[in-house]
């Protein structure tokens, strides 16, 4: 009796442990594409990021998110966006040979969708941004992101200036701050621009820059823009 008990629970620890296999299995193949499954074996914290040096099939390597809690030793899911060589961290006093940056990031298997294609999208990736309900008047001598968009052709190599709401904010990316504005103004659908930076701000700020702009950048790692404002400058607020 004893014997057919221990025969029935193994056969049943069997039957779990196959299923949790397949189940596995089928989502590791309905996986996003260039998703990487990792496990986590650091994990430093920051004011504005959270750094985890993780292992992917057997070789060690660092990836940056914004700040969010994780655990040492749990397994996580990224698609890697930037990857950067040599890169510092004031803050934390520290020098990473290779790090890579992420947008994607989950505990979560991240699923592959139904590729959808915007009627108007811009050439080329970009990080996905959500248009918000803002109004905010022309900077005095400049342009709105509307004209930006519909005289990109006559503005390339030109300095600008350009006055709007923060709504994203990256620090310290291949050198640069990377801040996202928008006016309330569009262009064929185009409502947002972004503006490299050594100047600090924080979403939610009504800004002012002025920089020069530039088309078609390609920077590698699917992020291409197709108008650019670099090197802003950004100027006190009237």
């Amino acid at each position: 009796m004893k014997i057919k008990l221990n025969f029935i629970l193994l056969l049943a620890a069997t039957v779990v442990l196959s299923v949790s296999c397949q189940q596995k299995k089928k989502a590791n193949e309905n996986l996003a594409p260039n998703v990487h499954m990792v496990i986590a074996q650091e994990v430093i914290q920051s004011s504005g990021y959270t750094y985890l040096r993780v292992t992917d099939e057997g070789k060690d390597l660092w990836i940056a998110i914004t700040r969010q809690e994780a655990e040492k030793g749990k397994t996580y899911y990224f698609q890697p966006s930037i990857e950067m060589t040599d890169f510092e961290s004031k803050e934390l006093k520290r020098t990473f040979p290779s790090i890579t940056f992420v947008d994607k990031f989950s505990d979560q298997p991240i699923l592959a969708q139904p590729k959808i294609i915007p009627k108007d999208s811009i050439k080329g990736v970009q990080p996905t941004i959500v248009k918000t309900n803002v109004k905010v008047d022309r900077a005095d001598g400049g342009i709105t992101i509307a004209e930006l968009y519909g005289g990109k052709d006559t503005y390339s190599g030109k300095t600008v200036r350009i006055k709007g709401q923060v709504v994203k904010y990256n620090s310290e990316i291949m050198g640069k701050n990377w801040v996202h504005i928008q006016d309330g103004t569009e262009s064929n659908g185009l409502f947002d621009i972004t503006v490299t930076t050594n100047d600090s701000t924080k979403v939610g700020n009504v800004v002012t820059f002025e920089g020069t702009i530039t088309l078609k950048k390609d920077f590698g790692y699917g992020y291409f823009y197709e108008v650019l404002v670099e090197n802003g400058k950004l100027l006190p607020a009237k």
